[in-house]
């Protein structure tokens, strides 16, 4: 029996707010019980300024979660205190390897409800945290969206959250757009199926210039150094102070370690939507085609494998990742143009989604070059005052790693991680790799051939940064050219 197709509000989507919820996250919990979260929240900034969140956390009852009456108000919970932890945890001199039961307890509760781990996630940061200024006005305009909590207080890190919530909007309708292509596909309706992806690889493109508004107002260096050491998780940080990961206590005195990856995008629906109704296969990072298993042979998705953007789904929450799951089993648009390769305004329009979609994790790759890779090779921009330590987080453990790998070779292996925790360069361009493998005319093959193109900059590359091979950036600019893979030091050339 074939299976349905999904319905969006069985997952509590709709086709306006896409993987944002349909009811706008609460400002404040309507419970005054829960008072005392909302004034750590509205002084978040200046307890991390002052160091005194640590502190006023500890001395906080445990608040039960039963007076949470309805999922906005939970989802309103997981935000406060996923806020909290991460600024409990990074907010210090050194970060803080266990968490208090005022804020474990309750919190560990909420992410069981929403199905969740214990970490800031992209919902917590994203999804869930954000309010139209003038709600008459669309969702996806960036001039009428505004954060609700952020670690800094700038306005360079609402915007970075704020450009995602953007790109979920401008992305919502293309979930009842795919769903109807995927019907139309199993009563052999070619003509929808292509008007459907002609829609959807303009859609993509509008994305792409969303991202690329990231620029305006979000400053590289506030990002690096102020606001991402925030967003690390527990997993693969032990230069950042936590080889162990996390303890989160709960009375028992029994709590084992627990290591989790911090907020990435690489857990937004949306994206990871894209790539199943695509047909795209991401592997292992590393894994060349046809190595770990074999080669997909058609049918509904590709199978599942452990990668890191699959291991992404486990962030999100339950009913997305339910959804994800579904489309997972109903996906047949690869196979239906795969199987009418004499159609060739079929053809090119499916083609065409990859090049955008690539064009898309290009634009992000460009952007992740500037933010974490040239900002990780500059000096730590201040020192600290007389007779306190240095701060150590995700930040500063980068640039040392990278001050080492200068002046030894030999440790030069070290690669340089997202939040996520995953070594981050070499699994964006694998994905963005990936891509374009399931193009089907000769002519896409090539355009969107793995790696950069020879002779040249890769499909889609713009402005002044570059990719060669070998995973190398370039960057252009007055003081010359510089190269930098992953895990060396730049080189200047003329």
């Amino acid at each position: 029996m074939i299976p349905p197709i999904p319905v969006l509000h069985d997952y509590g989507l709709s086709s306006e707010h896409g993987f944002l919820p349909i009811e706008l996250p609460l400002e404040i919990l309507p419970d005054p019980y829960y008072n005392q979260w909302e004034i750590i929240i509205t002084n978040f900034q200046g307890l991390i300024l002052s160091r005194r969140l640590r502190e006023v956390i500890e001395s906080l009852p445990v608040l039960s979660t039963a007076r949470l009456l309805d999922p906005a108000e939970w989802r309103r919970a997981y935000v406060i205190l996923s806020f909290m932890t991460h600024g409990y945890i990074w907010g210090g001199e050194r970060p803080a390897e266990r968490v208090p039961q005022p804020l474990s307890i309750p919190f560990l509760q909420v992410c069981k409800q929403l199905e969740l781990p214990p970490v800031a996630t992209y919902a917590g940061v994203c999804l869930w945290n954000f309010k139209l200024i003038f709600p008459h006005e669309p969702m996806d305009n960036l001039n009428n969206i505004s954060t609700l909590t952020t670690f800094t207080g700038s306005l360079d890190e609402s915007w970075f959250y704020l450009v995602s919530v953007a790109i979920e909007a401008r992305g919502a309708p293309i979930l009842p757009l795919m769903l109807d292509a995927i019907a139309a596909a199993r009563i052999n309706d070619s003509r929808t199926v292509t008007e459907c992806l002609h829609t959807f690889a303009e859609k993509l493109d509008e994305l792409g210039t969303l991202l690329q508004r990231m620029y305006e107002n979000c400053d590289p260096h506030v990002f690096y150094h102020r606001i991402r050491p925030f967003l690390a998780g527990s997993k693969n940080m032990a230069d950042a102070g936590l080889p162990n990961g996390v303890i989160y206590e709960d009375g028992s005195g029994q709590e084992p370690y627990r290591q989790y990856g911090g907020g990435s995008n690489a857990q937004s629906s949306l994206i990871q939507f894209f790539d199943l109704i695509l047909g795209v296969e991401h592997r292992p990072t590393g894994d060349k085609r046809g190595e770990s298993s074999e080669s997909w042979q058609g049918g509904t998705a590709p199978p599942s494998r452990h990668n890191f953007i699959h291991d992404m789904r486990s962030y999100m929450p339950g009913p997305h990742r339910r959804f994800l799951e579904h489309v997972s089993n109903v996906a047949n648009i690869r196979e239906y143009v795969e199987s009418h390769k004499s159609n060739r305004a079929l053809s090119v329009a499916f083609d065409a989604c990859l090049a955008m979609l690539r064009a898309l994790r290009d634009k992000h790759i460009q952007m992740v070059s500037r933010y974490i890779i040239v900002k990780s090779r500059e000096s730590r921009p201040l020192m600290p005052t007389a007779g306190s330590a240095p701060t150590i987080n995700l930040a500063s453990a980068t640039t040392d790693a990278i001050k080492d790998a200068k002046l030894d070779s030999r440790a030069g292996g070290k690669k340089l991680r997202g939040t996520g925790g995953t070594a981050l360069l070499p699994f964006l361009k694998q994905a963005r790799d990936e891509t374009g493998e399931p193009a089907i005319d000769a002519w896409a093959r090539r355009i969107l051939s793995n790696g950069p193109a020879k002779g040249g900059t890769s499909f889609a590359a713009s402005g002044k940064m570059r990719e060669h091979a070998g995973s190398e950036v370039e960057i252009v600019g007055l003081a010359g050219t510089w190269t930098m893979d992953d895990s060396e030091g730049g080189l200047c050339h003329w």
